[in-house]
């Protein structure tokens, strides 16, 4: 480990030629959390049918491909992309399954439409595997796994089946997850909404909903799971009941005793929900940098860029720079540009002031979300002095965070909490209470004469 006052060691930030390090760091780090998902502490495989998931955004695009790969080499069965439009995913899946070279495509700023093309994220396992002399990996096939983009819509479903690049009928698109407006993190924008500076929260409508059964007609016969305020009982029982194949969960596992949340902001936020306080979620239009909305827990306890005064007084810093965005200068130059980053950075680079106004830094508050902020010294101004910085958390959660009250156990040692089991029992509990009435109607009727 490492003292929590000194700071994590950087990465170099992804660009269009990444250092074999960061390469390297991609495909390890993906590959260890699958492998440790698939594996009890004592290293044997876990026993039984379950299957192991990643979730990524495709808006941070340039590790994609690495990231893909090392979930793959661990055997990885399902991949799960929303923040964007994923149709090239299937065919990159398709590729490195086969030990194929591939390449994702880019969008650069200013670039021409002719020139698109140029830029590219661009990965060979062959050429990967040749560099550590160990060159058969590359030749040993993969699984492939089930690819299932996240969609807010039906228009969506329907264009992602017939503009994915994959093999097969349904172009490589293995099922979808439907993603509600009121789910956390990241949200699709609603119809005809458009980011402004000094926007106020985006109101949905009933464009904006989508019909369990409904879309079983958009499907073609595939799989698929709602998500957005489904995290309840009866909802599971009414996505199986309309054809669907069950929920995503987020909020309640994310506050369970397992999740990798740090356990004082975790805390934090269930002993004022066991208090008896209701809990507010702001859908903030400018929190994030890529543009879509993003959910934001309203709350004035613990480091969180939601307090105002920890917002204002946080040095900007572009250090990460998962969300940063490639663009030409005037000379025809690469760079790269956030609204996050420190004001003056963003406008000298041709960026608007005013895309700045709220913008959080996501990829250090997230990180410290999951209990690894950076920690920076920063020089007092007026005594020249440096004094520690860590960085601030910004905990997503969806609109129902109120609803793991009734889960809520008290501890002991006085915390509160409640386990994944809790939350899998809680889920199921409506269909095993249909099962049991529908079992007991089943002993009437051999009952009756």
């Amino acid at each position: 480990g490492k003292s929590p006052h000194k700071p994590y060691r950087s990465l170099p930030m992804w660009s269009f030629q990444p250092p074999r390090q960061l390469e390297e760091a991609a495909i390890l780090g993906n590959y260890c959390e699958v492998w440790l998902a698939k594996h009890d502490d004592d290293g044997t495989p876990i026993e039984g049918n379950g299957k192991v998931g990643i979730n990524r955004l495709t808006k941070v695009a340039m590790p994609t491909i690495h990231s893909l790969y090392g979930s793959m080499l661990a055997g990885v069965d399902y991949v799960i992309m929303g923040a964007g439009i994923p149709t090239k995913i299937p065919g990159i899946l398709d590729a490195l399954a086969e030990g194929r070279d591939c390449s994702l495509s880019i969008e650069v700023a200013g670039a021409s439409d002719e020139d698109a093309d140029k830029y590219a994220m661009n990965f060979s396992p062959q050429a990967f595997w040749a560099e550590t002399d160990t060159p058969d990996i590359a030749r040993e096939p993969l699984q492939r796994p089930d690819f299932l983009p996240i969609v807010s819509s039906t228009t969506l479903a329907q264009s992602l089946i017939k503009r994915a690049n994959g093999a097969g009928p349904t172009r490589g698109i293995n099922g979808f997850v439907i993603e509600l407006n009121t789910a956390g993190g990241h949200n699709a924008p609603p119809r005809g909404w458009k980011y402004e500076p000094n926007s106020e929260e985006p109101k949905y409508g009933e464009k904006d909903m989508v019909e369990v059964q409904k879309f079983a007609k958009v499907a073609k016969g595939l799989p698929y799971w709602f998500a957005g305020s489904y995290g309840r009982k009866e909802k599971l029982s009414e996505v199986l009941e309309g054809g669907g194949n069950g929920v995503q969960v987020g909020t309640l596992f994310a506050l369970s005793d397992e999740s990798g949340m740090d356990p004082s902001i975790k805390q934090q936020i269930l002993s004022e929900i066991a208090s008896g306080k209701h809990l507010q979620v702001y859908t903030d239009p400018a929190a994030s940098p890529t543009g879509f909305p993003f959910k934001v827990l309203q709350i004035d306890v613990g480091n969180t860029l939601a307090v105002p005064e920890i917002y204002d007084t946080r040095p900007r810093v572009c250090n990460l720079g998962y969300l940063r965005v490639p663009y030409l200068e005037e000379d025809g130059k690469l760079a790269y540009k956030c609204p996050s980053e420190p004001v003056e950075d963003y406008v000298a680079k041709g960026g608007d002031f005013e895309a700045t106004i709220g913008r959080k830094c996501l990829c250090n508050a997230l990180c410290a979300d999951a209990g690894f902020p950076q920690v920076r010294h920063i020089k007092d101004e007026e005594t020249g002095e440096k004094k520690e910085f860590v960085e601030p958390g910004l905990v997503t959660v969806g609109d129902d965070v109120n609803q793991c009250a009734s889960l809520l156990k008290q501890r002991e040692d006085g915390t509160w909490g409640f386990s994944a089991a809790d939350v899998v029992d809680y889920l199921l509990a409506d269909l095993e209470e249909k099962e049991e009435v529908g079992s007991v109607q089943e002993q009437l009727k051999e009952l009756r004469p």
